[in-house]
């Protein structure tokens, strides 16, 4: 069987000593779409933090490739093939879509190939070829959280990990944010997904895992996390 690219051990971690996360545990495989789904302040973000490396666990471990990462801080993890969109897009907004790209791929030294990298994000969201040189700022909402998921694309990540994305966009939206997230699935990226918006992630999803209070309550395929009558109830209002 494939050995796991991601494993997070018995992860502890919080702010200032306060504990969020205690003792998660997860694995992501080889090309899975994985879904950790949740409420708002369940301690999905802070997770997504701690394995970007932009919070040190308490306690616990993170292994990518074979890999203790434990310690590593977000450059290191960039990278080892690891890449963060985080919510809220945190875009540069007074600078193009095009340079907004290419900061994505900073840690490229040769010219040609982050002319290359955008190449393969333009064929993959030709939206953004089309602005190229518009501001980042004056894109919709939609645009500009298209803008944030192929930068992250940019550092050619193993692993993309997508915080929230459906934050602030309309309902219609959200169901395109989803549809964005299976076509780069599709191009052989992993991807780590988290999202409050439970139903519409567990159904891109192959996999999931339900965080209530900084704790996994419930995990399994998505059909089976889907059918369940707790998550139905707690998370979809059936």
């Amino acid at each position: 069987m494939a050995q796991p690219l991601l494993t997070v051990d018995n992860m502890h971690c919080g702010y200032d000593g306060v504990p969020v996360i205690k003792g998660i545990s997860i694995e992501v495989f080889p090309g899975e779409l994985v879904a950790i789904v949740g409420t708002n302040g369940a301690g999905k973000t802070t997770m997504m933090k701690t394995i970007a490396g932009l919070i040190t666990p308490s306690q616990g471990s993170l292994n990518f490739k074979g890999e203790d990462i434990t310690e590593l801080a977000a450059h290191q993890t960039v990278r080892r093939g690891i890449s963060y969109v985080p919510e809220g897009r945190r875009l540069f907004a007074k600078l193009s879509v095009r340079e907004n790209l290419e900061m994505g791929s900073y840690t490229v030294k040769d010219r040609g190939e982050i002319n290359a990298r955008l190449d393969e994000v333009f064929f993959l969201f030709p939206i953004l070829k089309s602005r190229a040189d518009q501001m980042a700022e004056t894109m919709s909402g939609g645009e500009q959280q298209i803008l944030a998921i192929a930068r992250g694309i940019m550092s050619k990540p193993e692993l993309l990990m997508l915080d929230e994305m459906s934050l602030g966009l309309m309902p219609s939206l959200v169901e395109k944010m989803m549809e964005t997230i299976q076509t780069i699935h599709k191009t052989g990226i992993t991807v780590l997904l988290v999202e409050q918006m439970v139903q519409e992630a567990l159904e891109v999803a192959q996999r999931g895992y339900v965080v209530q209070t900084g704790k996994i309550v419930l995990s399994g395929a998505s059909d089976e996390l889907l059918n369940s009558d707790q998550v139905r109830q707690a998370y979809m209002g059936m």
